[in-house]
Order: structure tokens, then C-alpha cells, then sequence
């Protein structure tokens, strides 16, 4: 008896539509999450971070849809936030949105973001230097 064999190339591609609404940046930054209703905060840090939320890395994930209140140290600037779970990679991370960013914030975060990627960028240049 032949069994048929799936040949990958021949299977269709799944392609994944992209929600994001803001270019991320690879940044470390201490943040402490605080699910509604719990007392202690989470302190962990990003692995990413863009103009409308981050992404952290961490073993015991957060369900979608939970509420947060965040606070991000930026060069040793504390600014609080709002935010919500919108991704939940089982044992894995965390994808949140920021809910309710003052302006003040908000630009002092576009700064830090724009210093990290021209810091990012002159990391790849000068590795491609001979």
C-alpha cells in the first residue's frame, strides 16, 4: 500500500496579517505590570517596545484582555501608563497595548525609540565596515 506524502513546497503558504500599527524596537527597559485586582506588580523587562506598546518575555503569561496598569523606567524617567493583554504566547510572552499614555510620555517615549534605532543602525554599519 503507498501512503501519500505531503510535499511542503506544494502545500499552500499561510500568511500572517500583521495588527501592528507601529514599527518596534529591540530595547530592554524595566517595566511592572499590574493585572486589575492584584496587588503586587510584575517586574519584568522589554523585549521590544514601540509608540503603542511592548512585548515581554516571561514563563507564567497574562490572558488576553487583561487590564494593566504599567509603569516603564526610561533613562531613569518613570512614566506610568494604562495597557491591555492582546497576545498570549503560552510560557513565552506577552504582547500589550497602551491604553491611556499622557503626551508628555508619549514624546519623551518617541525620543528614547529614536535614539535606540539610530543607535540600533550605527551598530549595523560599523559591522559592516571593512
Amino acid at each position: 500500500m503507498e501512503i501519500p506524502v505531503n510535499n511542503p513546497g506544494s502545500l499552500p503558504k499561510r500568511t500572517q496579517r500583521e495588527h501592528r500599527q507601529h514599527s518596534r524596537t529591540k530595547a530592554i527597559v524595566t517595566v511592572e505590570l499590574q493585572p486589575d485586582g492584584i496587588s503586587a506588580p510584575l517586574r519584568v523587562e522589554t523585549a521590544d517596545l514601540s509608540i503603542g506598546g511592548l512585548y515581554v518575555e516571561m514563563m507564567f503569561t497574562l490572558e488576553a484582555g487583561t487590564k494593566l496598569k504599567i509603569v516603564l523606567w526610561i533613562s531613569d524617567l518613570k512614566m506610568s501608563t494604562g495597557g491591555v493583554v492582546v497576545t498570549r504566547d503560552l510560557q513565552v510572552g506577552n504582547g500589550i497595548e497602551f491604553t491611556d499614555m499622557a503626551p508628555r510620555d508619549r514624546e519623551r517615549l518617541s525620543h528614547f525609540l529614536t535614539a535606540e534605532a539610530s543607535k540600533a543602525l550605527e551598530g549595523a554599519t560599523e559591522g559592516h565596515k571593512s
